[in-house]
């Protein structure tokens, strides 16, 4: 997947802000990528953030679980020959792609979370809401789709997906129209469930977001396992940076932000407080340092010029020599919500 990603509401298909890398100059500042070294692109897409690592000198290892994204990629391979393995496959094994790829260990991980602008643009891959087509969102296009879990899931795991994964309020309310819907007639394309979730809940005057822009999030996440994924490829990244490595990560909303940020805190962390009263509990050695203060945001030309920069955080980090650690993901912050069965299953 590539960077430009879906803040959010994504402009008119084909627009401006098709296939721009967003925070690139900043990504490749914190990313530090050098000649001879070798770099892991969790999220190739378009080979946005792929393409300026190379033409630094370095090596790349892209990985991509679309497989428009490897076929559309190839000409890229063929560009720099012999520098850029592209590999099918799920970034949360990106260490295993290195390793199969000959490199246990690596120089950098750079990683562009959420859903690529080609994905969206593109009607029939079903992620958009203004535009008509299948109701689908698979990123890999194999596994249940969105409209297996808008038909099929019961109402309330469809309500807790709806509610937690895309942070919307009326949720039940949205759930609740969906489960009488489909009683009827089974969902079989975006604009059917868009038009669906305007009409129960409404859009307020001059508001410019649609109405299902946070339902089509949360379905979307869910039926890619997307938070999960997100664990998996931090500690991943981990297992396989060298000490000095940078770990570089671009989130475009809140619940990836929350996972990278509260992964790095706990990674850099040296002490666990304490008080005078209690004393500091013992934990395990840091495994990372900040390579950045806080969060990286685009700047207001940035967001001018690509509108899908707007909600973007970038945060990074520098491997020490401490060994990994295994954490659970609802460590991280990751909800739990269970895999997906039918309403029978």
């Amino acid at each position: 997947m590539m960077a430009g990603r879906e803040g959010g509401e994504p402009p008119v298909a084909g627009g401006p802000a098709r296939h721009i890398p967003v925070l690139l100059g900043e990504v490749l500042e914190a990313l530090k990528p050098k000649p001879g070294e070798t770099i892991v692109d969790g999220t190739f897409g378009a080979g946005g953030y792929t393409r300026a690592i190379l033409e630094a000198g370095a090596n790349v290892i892209a990985i991509d679980r679309d497989p428009n994204a490897i076929r559309d990629g190839q000409a890229m391979v063929a560009e720099f020959s012999g520098r850029l393995t592209l590999v099918p496959g799920r970034f949360s094994e990106l260490d295993a792609h290195a390793a199969a790829a000959g490199h246990a260990q690596v120089d950098g991980v750079v990683l562009d979370l959420g859903i690529s602008s080609m994905q969206v643009d593109e009607a029939d891959r079903g992620f958009s809401f203004r535009q008509d087509g299948p109701l689908d969102m698979r990123m890999e296009q194999a596994g249940p789709s969105a409209a297996d879990v808008v038909n099929e899931i019961d109402g309330r795991e469809l309500t807790r997906i709806i509610g937690i994964l895309g942070e919307e309020k009326r949720a039940s309310a949205i759930s609740r129209a969906i489960q009488e819907a489909r009683k009827t007639k089974p969902f079989t394309r975006t604009l059917e469930l868009a038009e669906l979730v305007e009409r129960t809940i409404g859009r307020k005057p001059g508001k410019a977001t649609h109405p299902a822009t946070k339902t089509f999030q949360a379905l979307r996440i869910y039926v890619n396992s997307e938070l999960g994924e997100v664990v998996e490829a931090l500690s991943a990244a981990e297992r396989c940076l060298k000490p000095g490595g940078r770990l570089v990560v671009v989130t475009f909303h809140s619940l990836e932000d929350r996972i990278v940020k509260r992964f790095l805190a706990e990674r850099c962390r040296v002490h666990a407080g304490g008080s005078r009263h209690m004393p500091e509990a013992d934990i395990a050695p840091p495994t990372f340092t900040f390579a950045l203060k806080g969060a990286v945001e685009p700047g207001e030309a940035e967001v001018a010029a690509n509108p899908r920069a707007r909600s973007a955080r970038l945060r990074a980090g520098i491997r020490t020599e401490n060994p990994s650690r295994d954490e659970a993901p609802e460590n991280l912050g990751a909800p739990r919500l269970p895999a997906f069965q039918t309403l029978g299953g």
